[in-house]
């Protein structure tokens, strides 16, 4: 018998940065065992250039991002999730869409990336940032053992990982 593959579904506003960044983060370390998407309430209807630059010199295949609407993964037909995780202030204070198969959650609060102004450099570091923040998380999400947990274990773990990580000396 196989372990089963976790559907993940991370949100923002602008699905263009930090859930695009995530669902390529979480597809990479957890394949076979985590499939992951990515959505905003409002998306912005593009990826943010710095976001696409920062996956390909990481080495990521960036033919699978872009910018939806959360309501495609609350449709019928849609992939049931197991996990749902904010991870922008504004999508974790918006009305969320009920979905299908009550998944868990967690905040996952990233600062945002395309917000930052100033220099290429200054905002370059910013996408590097987050990538190290979202990377750090799903790390250990993808580590937990999830066939040991019970349900309030897990809700813990969600919970935990989410609140800041130490800063990168």
């Amino acid at each position: 018998m196989s372990d089963p593959t976790y559907n993940v579904l991370f949100l923002c506003t602008g699905n263009s940065a930090r859930s695009i960044i995530a669902e390529a983060i979480v597809n990479r370390l957890g394949v076979g065992k985590f499939k992951g998407f990515s959505a905003g309430s409002h998306p912005k209807g593009a990826v943010h250039p710095y976001t696409l630059q920062l996956l390909k010199s990481l080495n990521y295949d960036t033919s699978f991002a872009r910018s939806k609407n959360w309501e495609e993964f609350a449709k019928p037909g849609a992939p049931v999730m197991d996990f749902v995780f904010t991870v922008c202030d504004d999508a974790a204070n918006e009305a969320c869409p009920i979905w299908p198969g009550q998944p868990m959650t967690a905040h996952w609060g990233v600062p945002d990336p395309a917000a930052v102004e100033g220099t290429d450099a200054e905002k370059h570091l910013a996408f590097a940032d987050t990538y190290r923040m979202l990377n750090n998380r799903i790390s250990i999400f993808v580590s937990l053992p999830m066939n040991k947990l019970d349900k309030l274990a897990l809700q813990k773990s969600l919970d935990e990982i989410g609140r800041d990580l130490p800063k990168a000396g």
